[in-house]
């Protein structure tokens, strides 16, 4: 377990990271701007930082040099970013940032990067962090790239195709579910609406997640969380 630090102006980026870092058992603090950022180093130095590159106050590059400058660089910093050029990226490596990370992240060049900067460990002695494992939202599973499920699926309409078979085993797929409770029957209608959509694009992933307005880190998340495989539905689209 070790102790991590996020700092990112978008809500949805914190919450969705530190649930994924927090289901890997490790302790999660945020900070969506630099100056929470430096508060939370002057307590203490966490075992790693992901530091978003355009924030509103003080650019991640900039609180970067900061701390090379005042020698609080002793942890390891990934920079992440949507919108970073390559020059942005070489530049932070310079300074002392240990990886880059584009934005949408893919879960798996996450887990990779952090696991490789919790091994190289910190760069001097340290003080023991203080942060508090964080209470994560529990509307983290509904954070969208451009909005909510209801807004992805009227855009799709006008062009809507049959549902699969394996979709309607029963004619009343959805009003069966009215006796479940709330999250049982969302979690149905989630899983039908994904399992429509791999169908429709072949199990592309890429086309998916611009389909239903997710970032394809969270989809991956989604799909893992309701038990959709995607290998098994492309062969059905296919």
């Amino acid at each position: 377990m070790a102790n991590i630090l996020v700092v990112d102006d978008e809500m949805g980026i914190r919450e969705l990271l530190s649930e994924i870092l927090g289901d890997e058992g490790h302790v999660v603090a945020t900070a969506e701007n630099a100056q929470q950022a430096r508060e939370f180093r002057q307590n203490g130095v966490p075992d790693l930082v992901l530091l978003d590159i355009w924030m509103p106050d003080t650019d991640g590059v900039t609180l970067l040099k900061e701390w090379q400058r005042d020698g609080l660089l002793t942890m390891p910093v990934i920079m992440m970013s949507g919108h970073a050029t390559i020059d942005t990226a070489v530049e932070a490596t310079r300074i002392g940032a240990l990886n880059f990370l584009e934005k949408p992240i893919a879960l798996q060049k996450l887990l990779k990067a952090v696991q490789q900067g919790l091994a190289q460990g910190p760069k001097t002695s340290r003080t023991p962090p203080q942060f508090a494992q964080p209470a994560v939202s529990s509307e983290t599973s509904e954070i969208t790239g451009n909005g909510s499920f209801g807004a992805s699926a009227a855009s799709e309409a006008p062009n809507l195709t049959p549902l699969p078979v394996a979709m309607l085993a029963s004619d009343n797929l959805f009003s069966s579910s009215f006796g479940l409770p709330l999250r049982e029957a969302r979690d149905a209608f989630e899983r039908a609406y994904f399992e429509y959509h791999l169908i429709r694009e072949s199990g592309s992933m890429t086309r998916v997640a611009e389909k239903t307005g997710l970032e394809r880190t969270h989809l991956y998340r989604k799909l893992k969380q309701l038990g959709v495989d995607p290998g098994k539905l492309s062969k059905k689209g296919g």
